[in-house]
């Protein structure tokens, strides 16, 4: 059987016109018309809306409308296929801790990487069975009850009004210490949710055993607030990784209060900043005494209402010293070309506010680093201010020696330029 009965998959940049088949899947208006709702008058950074249709942004991912499932990859070139750059996408966003799983629970995921929401699911599924392997935590909660037995105190006002007539009771305000609490409020409001928007047939028994096996809980309205009013003590550490899932989750659902029938949950990851932490974590892991720091504001602007404007580069090489590198991310195929102007000026700006020896601008794709050299004000080449144009190579096996291979090429090209 298929983990989905409709599944579109697209690159990104890519667009989806009505009425267009893709395999053995049709995007029909219903869908369409969810997508455009769900786009409103603010607009989604994930795609953008074109005449009876949609032309995907730099964001991949996943978008759910309905029952049609649309997978959005990252593509740099045309030697690879879906398969490939699914397998790649995951094994990056796994590299850079969106697939961090906790090691004393199900570290090995059962399914195949169909998408990055088969994994989230499986992942929240994973955690939940491990809370109730462990058992779940109990708290101490104020409970209102009209009880046959006196315990806690009497809240005289019910008592009149319940209890007139019923002497032999007594309406008490009290203690209790069981599992009924917001976390669990939670899990389980992700458990119903998961059980109404799931198509994966693999996962649709284990998260049905979770609804029977979980306590019922009173439903809860999950807001952005609900997470931000969490606290947890040493005891709850357990529950972080199945919370944060459920957040993720529950916080870009979409339900379709029209009809019904094509609710959108969008799952979607911007390609830049992954690309960005990729090769800082491979460099952070593999660069040995060299000093790799993210995000290095400086002051750059401030208006007379006294507002700063900063700049912050991707990554800052030995930034306490005098002779930093700074690199920048790109997720672009350059094909042959010069990177955009704005790209250069802003590589140009690196090295006059970070005082830097060289610049470079990483991008996906082949080849060796290749040198440029800024002109200075009379149209001069000024040979101290380089930025050179710096292509990884894209690797779709082990994720691991991927890594050890990007941090090696850049250390040898700093030892080769400085």
């Amino acid at each position: 059987m298929k983990p989905y009965q409709h599944c579109i998959t697209v690159f990104e940049h890519d667009h989806i016109k009505l009425d267009q088949e893709i395999g053995e899947c049709k995007f029909d208006a219903p869908k369409l018309l969810a997508l455009q709702k769900y786009y409103g008058e603010k607009g989604v950074p994930y795609f953008s809306l074109i005449h009876n249709g949609i032309q995907f942004n730099e964001y991949v991912g996943v978008i759910q409308v309905g029952n049609l499932l649309i997978e959005v990859l990252p593509k740099a070139d045309n030697k690879r296929g879906t398969d490939e750059w699914r397998k790649m996408l995951i094994s990056m966003m796994r590299a850079v801790g969106c697939f961090d799983i906790r090691v004393t629970s199900n570290s090995h995921l059962k399914l195949k990487p169909n998408t990055t929401l088969d994994l989230y699911i499986e992942m929240f599924v994973n955690e939940v069975e491990y809370l109730l392997h462990i058992g779940l935590l109990k708290k101490y909660r104020k409970k209102e009850s009209n009880t046959t037995a006196l315990k806690g105190s009497i809240i005289f006002s019910k008592q009149i009004q319940e209890n007139l007539t019923h002497q032999e009771r007594f309406y008490v305000k009290h203690t209790i210490y069981d599992v009924e609490h917001k976390l669990h409020q939670i899990i389980y409001t992700t458990i119903k949710f998961l059980k109404k928007i799931n198509m994966n047939s693999v996962l649709q028994s284990r998260i049905g055993a979770l609804e029977l096996i979980f306590p019922e809980m009173p439903p809860l309205k999950v807001t952005s607030t609900t997470f931000d009013k969490l606290v947890y003590s040493r005891k709850s550490q357990n529950y972080i990784k199945a919370i944060e899932i459920a957040k993720l989750l529950l916080l870009q659902y979409h339900p379709d209060i029209s009809k019904g029938k094509n609710n959108v949950l969008a799952l979607m990851f911007d390609m830049n900043k992954l690309w960005e932490k990729f090769i800082l974590v491979s460099l952070r892991k593999h660069a040995g005494e060299l000093i790799v720091l993210p995000h290095s504001p400086k002051n750059f602007w401030q208006s007379e209402q006294g507002s700063i404007t900063k700049i912050i580069p991707d990554i800052v090489i030995d930034g306490d010293t005098d002779n930093c590198i700074v690199l920048d991310t790109k997720w672009k195929n350059l094909n042959g070309f010069n990177p955009s102007p704005d790209d250069l000026r802003q590589m140009y700006v690196y090295h006059e506010y970070f005082n830097a020896i060289k610049t470079a601008l990483i991008y996906p794709g082949s080849g060796k680093p290749i040198k440029g050299t800024y002109f200075n004000f009379n149209s001069e080449i000024n040979d101290k201010m380089q930025c050179f144009v710096f292509p990884i190579d894209i690797e779709s096996g082990s994720i691991k020696m991927w890594q050890m291979k990007i941090a090696e090429g850049i250390i040898n090209w700093i030892k080769t330029v400085c």
